[in-house]
């Protein structure tokens, strides 16, 4: 290149590393518009949340506005584990259906459906399920109408991530089982299907994860109780940690707010470990 071409080139040049520059200067503006605030309520999170955790707090049971949180963990994990116990067969059953029979009209009005289940507010989910369980079958507040409820909302994301798991897959592995004169259910429960599984895995721990950060359907379903859950399914409220974060933090007490910041913690952290598991299969599948 000649010192009159190079000349001639050096304003375009200039100009385009201008914009590089500009361009990095508002991706990293914008990564700290988004981490600033997050990283600021992680960090009062855990400041408050850990000086307030002791034995007692995972021991006794709630006492009005004091005492332990024994009774929130318990009524989280029930809430949650039926979520899934729920939620998985059919979010599962719907991703497989979808990603290996549904090419047809009626696969694309359940991905209609699934999206737009999706796209429903939780309350308005919890609304519903207070008409239809809480008052019309008369279970009232109770573990079995806020597990379902949350099953309603997690089994979208489970039957969109499975789908999506199992079309990542190569359709020459399902022609090579098919030339081998597979039937299709050998084909997607023995050959598919556990190639797909870290896939599907992320999937229900990321639904997981939703159904313990949830509040507003489960005020609607699951109530609050200051008593460790008894095994009642029904006609019995049972307690979780959300309500402790989402009323406690109101009440003028000391005590109340070392509640709530506990049980942010705590639900931080179970949220943060599911996120992390979940990356971790995420990552186990892509290397496979």
């Amino acid at each position: 290149m000649s010192v009159s071409q190079a000349a001639a080139d050096f304003p375009r040049l200039a100009y385009r590393r201008a914009r590089a520059r500009a361009g990095w200067g508002l991706a990293v503006l914008a990564f700290v518009l988004v981490a600033a605030p997050l990283l600021d309520i992680l960090g009062l999170v855990a400041a408050r949340g850990a000086s307030a955790i002791s034995p007692r707090l995972f021991t006794t049971v709630t006492n009005g506005i004091s005492g332990g949180l024994l009774n929130a963990i318990v009524g989280t994990f029930v809430l949650s584990g039926g979520a899934l116990v729920l939620g998985v067969p059919v979010g599962v059953g719907a991703g497989i259906y979808l990603a290996e029979f549904g090419s047809g009209p009626f696969g694309t009005v359940v991905r209609f459906l699934s999206d737009v289940l999706t796209g429903v507010p939780s309350i308005v989910l919890g609304y519903f399920s207070y008409i239809t369980m809480v008052i019309g079958l008369g279970w009232q507040f109770s573990a079995l109408a806020g597990a379902i409820t949350l099953a309603l909302m997690i089994v979208p994301y489970i039957a969109r991530l499975t789908e999506l798991s199992l079309r990542q897959l190569p359709v020459s592995l399902r022609e090579s089982a098919y030339a081998l004169g597979a039937p299709a259910h050998t084909v997607v429960f023995r050959i598919v299907f556990p190639i797909a599984t870290p896939g599907v895995l992320t999937g229900v721990l990321l639904a997981l994860a939703i159904s313990v950060g949830e509040t507003a359907p489960l005020i609607y379903t699951a109530g609050w109780s200051n008593y460790l859950w008894n095994g009642r399914l029904t006609h019995e409220p049972i307690g979780y940690l959300t309500y402790v974060v989402w009323s406690f933090i109101n009440q003028p007490f000391a005590s109340a707010h070392a509640l709530a910041f506990a049980a942010a913690f705590l639900v931080v952290l179970v949220v943060l470990a599911i996120n992390i598991a979940a990356r971790l299969f995420l990552l186990g599948h892509r290397a496979v």
